[in-house]
């Protein structure tokens, strides 16, 4: 959060530092140069097309020439450039078939990422042998008892009250024989 140090006098954080002016002319100042700089690209990419040119394929001296030895010359030419083209032709059909190809993974890729989002797993018990049957595979048919080889501890028997009737309880402490009971204790 912007915090004044001079109170209300301030207007925004983010107010421009230089006036609108100066910066469309700054502006228009770095449009003039990359113009400039393009054309002299361009200029400099002619002139290396025209030299490699030059390097790699003579000027054609046709002064002097019969009319056979022209038809000739021509008949080379085109032969030249028919190889050419099979050649352009041969590595254009590669690239579609590439291009293709691509397209199709891609698409792949695409539909295996939708098919890939699992819902939230549930848990499953699942048995020692079922367990054991889908890591050894489904040759393993055997049982294993795995609770043989395990103690058992006994649980001491808790001492079970006689649960009977509490009706059949409070009629018998009724009276005087429930009070000879109870003052005559456990030995009674």
């Amino acid at each position: 959060m912007f915090v004044c140090v001079f109170g209300p006098f301030c207007v925004s954080p983010r107010k421009p530092k230089i006036s609108a002016s100066r910066r469309l002319f700054l502006k228009t100042k770095l449009l003039k140069k990359a113009t400039t700089l393009l054309t002299e690209e361009k200029e400099q990419k002619n002139i290396e097309r025209e030299r490699t040119l030059n390097e790699r394929v003579p000027p054609l001296k046709l002064s002097g020439l019969s009319v056979q030895d022209l038809q000739n010359l021509c008949k080379e030419q085109h032969q030249k450039i028919d190889v050419v083209d099979e050649e352009r032709y041969d590595i254009e059909a590669k690239v579609k078939k590439n291009e293709k190809e691509i397209a199709e993974l891609n698409h792949k890729i695409f539909e295996l990422k939708g098919k890939m989002k699992r819902p939230a797993l549930k848990r499953v018990r699942v048995s020692a042998d079922a367990m054991l049957g889908a890591l050894l595979g489904g040759k393993h048919k055997e049982s294993i008892d795995f609770k043989a080889n395990l103690k058992t501890v006994k649980k001491e028997e808790e001492k079970k009250e006689e649960v009977t009737d509490w009706r059949k309880n409070v009629d018998a402490m009724s009276g005087m024989e429930g009070r000879k009971k109870l003052f005559a204790g456990p030995n009674a």
